[in-house]
């Protein structure tokens, strides 16, 4: 089954053909990171002219790549929920008509299942159950996934995501948007010690997270040194702030692991392309017994893959859309 899949939740069109789930046959993707780059940030209206200045052709291009014709797409696929809406409404409204143009099934796909399913491109033996860490530019949680479409939240951020906070110290540091790459390089040769950064704690919610004080952290020992005309040693900073991050995703996500049973962790999402995460995550497994799956960095980030992918399973479970499909901004991975 040949779907074709569309990704427009945020900065990244993108448009792929994915056969039965597991085989990418094109992947093509236009980012916008060095147009919001310059306003630090991605602008919403920005984001959601570009993807209807692009989709149209990428979907051509995708078609190319895995070198057929429209006549052997089976299947329609896009996310339409969670993301900017406006950005979410291009991918939304082209999907609706393309079904309808071709007289083909659409399938809805919602984000954060989508980069769990990453891994089933990249590990093609893998099946639920097992846990899954979602770690994002907008979101961070852990995830029960009981089935490919039945899945529980077990804990998640109360405020900002992980993600989010590696964008923003970035851009206080000058790195630009998005940063996450180069605070990773930066972080390698300095002393994770050098700076206490706070670790949350909810209360009553041991597997929720909080990552708005830690980042406020980081941003007064930078505002302060500035006002102070001292220097700050940016690679520990970075160091630091990284390991406070990772003490913050790691024993939450190793204790849910224990919760459920499971001996398959999954991890998924921007953050998860992070070497100091990445490696936590590979010794805690290691010495718990279980089995880490972190898909290559390529599919870390948003791609139309990733929902083709899902939409395999979404379509298998019968879960299908007609033109009164809307795009949704905020949605639980649970539905």
């Amino acid at each position: 089954m040949n779907i074709l899949a569309i990704e427009s939740s945020c900065d990244e069109t993108a448009v792929a053909v994915v056969k039965d789930g597991r085989t990418v046959l094109s992947d093509a993707i236009l980012s916008q990171a060095d147009m919001h780059e310059i306003y630090g940030g991605v602008v919403p209206e920005i984001a959601s002219r570009k993807h209807v200045e692009a989709i149209y052709s990428l979907a051509d291009t995708a078609l190319s790549q895995a070198g057929i014709t429209k006549k052997d797409i089976d299947a329609i696929a896009v996310t339409y929920a969670p993301g900017l809406i406006g950005a979410l409404l291009v991918g939304v409204g082209f999907a609706k008509a393309a079904a309808l143009a071709m007289d083909l099934p659409l399938i809805p796909v919602h984000h954060i299942r989508g980069h769990i399913a990453a891994n089933y491109i990249a590990f093609p033996d893998l099946e639920p159950p097992f846990l899954a860490l979602v770690v994002s530019g907008g979101h961070s949680l852990i995830v029960d996934v009981q089935d490919y479409t039945k899945m529980k939240v077990m804990g998640s951020t109360r405020d900002d995501a992980a993600g989010e906070c590696f964008d923003k110290v970035a851009r206080v540091m000058g790195m630009g948007y998005p940063g996450g790459k180069a605070l990773d390089a930066l972080a390698k040769s300095g002393d994770e010690t050098k700076y206490v950064l706070p670790r949350s704690k909810i209360d009553g919610a041991p597997l929720d997270m909080s990552f708005s004080g830690l980042k406020t952290a980081v941003l007064n020992i930078l505002h302060n040194a500035s006002q102070k005309g001292e220097q700050v040693d940016e690679p520990s900073l970075c160091a630091s702030f990284q390991a406070a991050v990772s003490d913050t995703l790691v024993p939450r996500t190793m204790e849910a692991l224990k919760q459920t049973g499971y001996k398959k962790l999954v991890i998924a999402g921007g953050v998860a392309a992070n070497s100091r995460i990445r490696g936590d995550f590979e010794a805690a497994t290691a010495r718990m017994g279980a089995v880490l799956y972190a898909p290559p960095l390529s599919l870390c980030g948003d791609n139309g893959a990733m929902i083709g992918a899902q939409a395999y399973y979404e379509y298998l479970a019968g879960n299908l859309a007609g033109p009164e499909l809307n795009a949704i901004a905020t949605l639980s991975v649970e539905k």
